[in-house]
């Protein structure tokens, strides 16, 4: 769009003003040569006998003959101190001054300036000039042209002088301007609707592209399947290559978390099936059942489109406060919520549900009565921020939980179960973890940040 419109609105005028500059220079060169040719016809009917210039008494252009026609013409003489030694004007001997001769009937009614322009005046034989001047407060051109008539004793002379009105000129100039920047217009309204059509042509398979990857995105489509020009061929390749990959890495995942629960559900049939086990290994093999079966429906909700289309906030932390509501209903803890039902998180609902449940099962251990969540959309930026008022977590704690590789179970009860599993998941979905302490409850504060949120 902005080489269209630079082609468009300086192009395009630029190359009017280099026509109209040359329109104009052609229009006073061929003025000039049009007096020049007036000038010759006047030489020709001028006689000078005894030192004295003699004209017809109307003149072959009738416009010389018709007053205040536009065309005029009138001969000077030049005043001399002194003459050279061939009797021809010297431009160093001469003054200023000019006698009129002899002046056209077109210009009997004009007065003509009392001091022409010197270049004028102190023409030697064999120069011409061509200038302007006013009369009468109006523009004209001149052309002037210094000649001597000779005899065998004696030299005679004069410069003759054309005048032209220059009114003509201007109004042949403005009608060529208005029909030059009409034309104009209308050239660029059509080059701009055809450049138009051309770019939107030329862009459709962007278009088509970004329609196609929207698609993708919302789980309406698991490729691109459209016809793309050369150009853009490579490019939809490899992002159907690098669809098909990712495809493959989840559900190599999917199958590997299904193989890995079902891999220990044997086993553990077998140590549950032994009648001497004791109440605490009992516990502890109930608590692997659980485990497996978690990773069993994630993997069984692995590899849907959900984070491409993006799931809705609150249904998912209403069940999960419901269901903590159950397990710490002995506990007097009270959780305030604040979202909104607008706000989405592009990701599996499983994730979310991993992500809020641990960080709200930490809350609720290491919470003396109050928990706050808050979720909110900050641009293109959604945060999540779960506060308690309990001891909170000190300093060194806080870059030990942060460092990769670290249990967090070797810290405070209440806020290292499952961390690193959280960790993760957000890495995962190239989002940031900050722990720190509440400045509104006094206790723990984890704050969650994921950008390009839907």
């Amino acid at each position: 769009m902005v080489s269209l419109l630079a082609m468009v609105l300086i192009i395009l005028p630029t190359v009017a003003f280099i026509i109209m500059n040359s329109f104009e220079k052609h229009m006073v060169g061929s003025i000039k040569n049009e007096l020049t040719a007036y000038s010759y016809t006047i030489l020709a009917v001028a006689e000078v006998e005894q030192a004295r210039l003699i004209m017809p008494e109307a003149l072959i252009e009738n416009q010389f003959n018709v007053s205040d026609s536009g065309l005029y013409a009138f001969i000077s003489q030049q005043e001399s101190k002194q003459a050279d030694t061939n009797n021809t004007l010297n431009k160093k001997s001469l003054h200023n001054k000019s006698t009129t001769l002899w002046r056209s009937q077109s210009l009997l009614t004009l007065n003509l300036p009392n001091k022409l322009p010197k270049q004028l005046v102190t023409l030697i034989t064999g120069e011409t000039a061509f200038t302007r001047i006013e009369i009468n407060s109006l523009p004209h051109f001149i052309y002037s042209y210094a000649v001597s008539f000779t005899d065998d004793e004696h030299s005679f002379p004069m410069t003759v002088h054309i005048i032209k009105d220059k009114q003509s000129y201007l109004q042949l100039i403005s009608d060529f301007k208005q029909q030059l920047w009409l034309g104009l217009a209308f050239l660029m309204a059509i080059i701009f609707l055809l450049q138009l059509v051309w770019l939107m042509w030329t862009l459709k398979p962007l278009s088509t592209l970004e329609q196609e990857v929207k698609a993708i995105e919302q789980g309406k489509a698991q490729r691109l399947t459209s016809v793309y020009p050369k150009e853009l061929s490579p490019l939809t390749t490899q992002l159907n290559q690098l669809l098909a990959t990712e495809e493959k890495q989840r559900q190599r995942y999917r199958n590997a978390l299904s193989d890995l629960a079902h891999s220990l559900k044997t086993p553990l049939a077998v140590l549950q099936a032994q009648s001497d086990i004791s109440v605490v290994n009992q516990e502890q093999i109930n608590r692997i059942n659980s485990t497996i079966d978690h990773q069993l429906k994630r993997a069984q909700s692995a590899g849907h489109s959900s984070w491409l289309l993006g799931i809705a906030v609150k249904p998912v932390v209403d069940k999960l406060l419901k269901t903590l509501a159950k397990i710490y209903h002995d506990e007097d803890k009270k959780i305030i919520s604040k979202l909104t039902d607008k706000l989405t998180f592009k990701c599996d609902e499983a994730d979310l549900l991993e992500l809020l449940g641990n960080l709200l099962d930490n809350a609720y251990k290491a919470a003396k009565s109050v928990i706050m969540l808050t979720v909110s959309q900050q641009g293109d930026v959604l945060v999540i921020c779960i506060e308690d008022d309990g001891i909170g977590i000190k300093k060194q704690q806080i870059s030990q939980i942060l460092e990769r590789g670290v249990r967090a179970d070797t810290y405070q009860e209440g806020h290292g179960v499952g961390l690193a599993i959280v960790r993760d998941l957000v890495a995962s979905y190239q989002g940031k973890l900050h722990i720190g302490n509440s400045a509104a409850l006094g206790g723990a504060k984890f704050t969650l940040t994921f950008t390009s949120m839907g």
